[in-house]
């Protein structure tokens, strides 16, 4: 799709009934987050949120998709050495049906990175915005807004794709660095608050569905509001992003 200049719908899932929906609605990728933690734990921030619950909620969104790539994050603390990233990956894959397994952070876990490549599992990086490093970065804020850390980031995804990254999610990061990194990197690059020149985007389920808890994220949007249902707005999603009117200025930095 990257190569043939398609852009790629994704979207958080959880649980086989709203999988199915996606399928469906003709979402491309399923990404089993750790968000759930949030939305549907209740928790404030992802870190309190175990392998086993990555596992459980992976295999019942296996269970309802057949079509759709499954994306399944790493929760905190599981990946912070090849040997544990490898265990942990080989259980959400063998146990949770994940097809492909999203760590978060730069350079310091390039190694991990190239390992789990190495062995045949296919990796996401993720840069900018990291939630489970939330407390270092001290809060959820933009990243990448001034040169050095620009610089950083843009940076790393080049040394993840190195390591054997197959495709990168940049979060909350200024439109234009995303764009620089996009055409630098030959792996699909998934964006969320990253602006429109990504090869694709992502939005959290509840997010798309205008059932935000709290304060709703500048770069989100209720697709459900005036349609007819959840599958119909899950569809006006999937078309948006194919057809580049999402994200617009309005959901960018």
């Amino acid at each position: 799709m990257m190569q043939e200049g398609e852009k790629i719908a994704c979207l958080t899932c959880y649980d086989a009934t709203f999988a199915g929906v996606a399928e469906a609605a003709g979402i491309d990728v399923l990404l089993v987050g750790d968000s759930l933690g949030m939305v549907m734990q209740g928790h404030d921030s992802t870190l309190p949120v175990l392998l086993g619950d990555m596992i459980y909620h992976s295999a019942c969104v296996a269970r309802g998709s057949s079509r759709c790539l499954r994306v399944v994050d790493m929760p905190f603390m599981s990946y912070t050495t090849p040997a544990q990233g490898i265990g942990n990956a080989a259980r959400l894959m063998g146990e949770g049906g994940a097809q492909m397994v999203k760590l978060e952070g730069g350079r310091v876990i390039r190694e991990v990175v190239h390992h789990l490549a190495d062995h045949g599992i296919p990796v996401c990086a993720h840069l900018g915005l990291l939630p489970q490093s939330v407390h270092g970065l001290g809060g959820y804020r933009v990243q990448g807004r001034d040169q050095r850390s620009a610089d950083r980031i843009f940076e790393d995804a080049r040394i993840l794709e190195e390591a054997g990254a197959g495709m990168l999610v940049l979060e909350c990061v200024p439109a234009e660095l995303a764009g620089r990194i996009t055409d630098s990197v030959s792996i699909p690059v998934i964006g969320i608050g990253a602006g429109p020149d990504c090869d694709g985007q992502v939005l959290v389920l509840h997010d798309l569905l205008g059932v935000t808890r709290g304060r709703r994220p500048k770069f989100s949007q209720d697709f459900l509001a005036g349609r007819g249902g959840i599958q119909a707005g899950m569809e006006a999603y999937q078309r948006a992003v194919k057809s580049g009117t999402f994200p617009g200025p309005e959901h960018s930095f």
